[in-house]
């Protein structure tokens, strides 16, 4: 049997689950998978019935890391927008080093600076955590284990997340997002999980360190009247201030997602970047990108409207 692909963020979360696609897209393929997760829940079983090799573990303790990595040669790593990712990277990174791992995609963030220009890549960083995304590409460049970065703006998923339920009630969006002109890069999270997953699949090395995805590049304005042509409703846009967004999402987000998302949506809306739509994903798996008005209507239950 071939070595097992160690997925971590196997499990899924609520960021796009690029991890839970990336694990079924290689069992799909008939390619073992040893997958990384927290807690052994309805998604684990889920996995395992579909032929995943089941690991329980901490990204942030070395000894299940280390362990995790027994019989390995390929893993694709996902840390979650919280405090952490760091230490995990830098804990991987060592420890893929070690094991001799030959191949780790990492689910890196949108860079919209020249990539051989170190300094400015990070001066340009717009928030923390992109700072630490940056830094963290670094050092698994640095550990010699074959990496290479897919780096995606906001998911869809992500745009889904901040406005279904404001959409739900009263048709209207609530953002700090300009007066509607500002543009902002988006990417699915499924697409970043086809472009992991055909890179950890195919037995020749890949042929790019560096895999920049961007599925299409919207105003504010766009994004609205996409979703209400799909809705068949008009949806409203309100600019809020940063405080406010930043007041009314504390109760459900962790302060490091706050901090990163409201520095985001500041960076997006005041300045030009250099944010195009790529052709990656077609390239790397063969099928065309999604496009927003695509996802909002394969997800349009999460906008009914509330009686």
């Amino acid at each position: 049997m071939p070595n097992p692909v160690l997925v971590t963020g196997a499990a899924g979360g609520q960021q796009g689950a690029s991890g839970r696609h990336v694990a079924s897209h290689l069992l799909e393929r008939g390619i073992p998978v040893r997958a990384f997760v927290r807690t052994v829940d309805h998604r684990a079983d889920a996995l395992r019935k579909e032929g995943a090799e089941i690991f329980v573990g901490d990204l942030l303790n070395p000894v299940s890391v280390h362990e995790a990595m027994k019989d390995v040669r390929r893993a694709y790593f996902t840390y979650p927008v919280a405090d952490g990712l760091m230490e995990a990277a830098t804990m991987f990174a060592a420890l893929a080093r070690s094991h001799g791992l030959e191949l780790v995609v990492n689910n890196s963030q949108f860079q919209d600076t020249p990539d051989d220009k170190f300094i400015r890549d990070l001066v340009g960083a717009p928030t923390r955590r992109n700072l630490q995304h940056r830094l963290t590409d670094r050092v698994f460049d640095w550990a010699d284990i074959g990496a290479v970065h897919v780096q995606a703006p906001p998911y869809y998923e992500n745009v889904r997340a901040l406005v279904n339920r404001t959409v739900s009630e009263k048709d209207t969006i609530f953002l700090p997002w300009g007066n509607g002109d500002a543009v902002f890069p988006l990417a699915g999270g499924e697409d970043v999980a086809w472009v992991a997953a055909t890179l950890l699949a195919n037995n020749a090395p890949p042929s790019q360190r560096v895999y920049p995805l961007v599925n299409e590049a919207l105003t504010v304005q766009q994004i609205v009247q996409t979703l209400s042509k799909v809705l068949g409703r008009p949806i409203n846009y309100v600019s809020i201030t940063d405080e406010q967004w930043a007041n009314s999402v504390k109760e459900r987000i962790n302060p490091h997602a706050v901090d990163h998302l409201s520095r985001l949506w500041s960076y997006f809306r005041t300045r030009e970047h250099q944010a195009r739509p790529t052709d990656v994903i077609r390239k790397v798996t063969g099928r065309n990108p999604q496009r927003l008005e695509e996802f909002f209507r394969a997800n349009i239950e999460f906008f009914a409207p509330v009686n």
